[in-house]
């Protein structure tokens, strides 16, 4: 599939960047890695979880997120989660996986394109605002007002200065968040490079998901150095008691969304929880911006 890379979106370039561009090591893991091997060695297991158990936990996990909304939407709780990462770490599949069996009424997942002219003229956390949760509701975002401190600083789609008025203003922005009752969940899923490298070249030659590649993608394959420089940074800057920072690590796509279910789950004391199932949380996978390894 490499060596036919002109019909590929993008003239192949992923493929090109693997073949021509990534560290030798980077693409020795790749090509000579089984499909169900775990290619960063700091992960803590060696293959993905088998399908029998994902399953098996999973449905014990829709019924207990079943629980939850109801008691949301009885309690007349706010509730706001921001999925962040890198591209392809897994933030839409662990959504689809959260909401599957939500109501859309009650949990609403977000996910706003770049800004209009309008909307750069604004304050830049205002066109979220309009979408947080009423009584009652959860607002899931796929990306969020992060997209200032790492992506956006990275490309250079702002300067400088909006940076560091975002690191001055979004804590106490979160902090009014939390006394106006809604509370706010923050997941940053954490992939390693090979594992990252390995997803977009599936996308590539994969007719249905090559519609998920983007030119962004692209020029962000040759920087990781950059992109983690702004993530550490922004660990630092915006990890704070009204709104902590849950780091899930998602080369195991299938451990990660467990885990991110769980952690929701667990923020929370609603009707009829089974402890069993929520508090069953891999501590190897999930914590603070301190198992974050780059």
């Amino acid at each position: 599939m490499i060596d036919n890379m002109s019909s590929l979106p993008f003239d192949g370039a992923i493929s090109r960047f693997l073949m021509e561009e990534a560290p030798a090591d980077l693409k020795a893991l790749i090509l000579e890695g089984d499909k169900k091997d775990i290619l960063d060695e700091s992960y803590p297991y060696r293959r993905i979880l088998p399908q029998k158990n994902y399953v098996e936990e999973m449905d014990a996990l829709q019924i207990e997120i079943a629980k939850f909304q109801s008691w949301v939407q009885g309690t007349g709780q706010r509730v706001a989660i921001l999925f962040e990462g890198r591209d392809a770490a897994g933030k839409g599949g662990s959504i689809k996986a959260t909401t599957q069996n939500l109501n859309p009424r009650v949990t609403r997942v977000v996910a706003l394109s770049k800004p209009t002219e309008k909307e750069r003229g604004e304050w830049y956390f205002q066109r979220y605002v309009q979408h947080f949760p009423s009584a009652g509701t959860i607002t899931i975002f796929d990306r969020s007002w992060y997209n200032r401190a790492v992506v956006e600083r990275v490309f250079r789609f702002c300067d400088e200065e909006q940076v560091q008025k975002f690191f001055v203003q979004v804590t106490e922005f979160e902090k009014m968040l939390a006394d106006e009752g809604i509370c706010l969940i923050k997941i940053w899923l954490n992939v390693g490079r090979a594992e990252q490298l390995r997803r977009f070249l599936k996308r590539e030659r994969d007719p249905i998901k090559q519609w998920k590649l983007s030119s962004i993608d692209i020029k962000g394959l040759s920087l990781w150095g950059d992109y983690s420089a702004a993530i550490q940074e922004n660990f630092k800057r915006t990890h704070h008691d009204k709104g902590p920072w849950c780091v899930v690590r998602s080369d195991d796509k299938r451990r990660a969304r467990l885990a991110v279910i769980r952690h929701i789950l667990s923020q929370f004391e609603y009707d009829f929880k089974d402890h069993d199932i929520v508090d069953a949380v891999d501590r190897n996978l999930l914590g603070g911006p301190d198992i974050w390894n780059g």
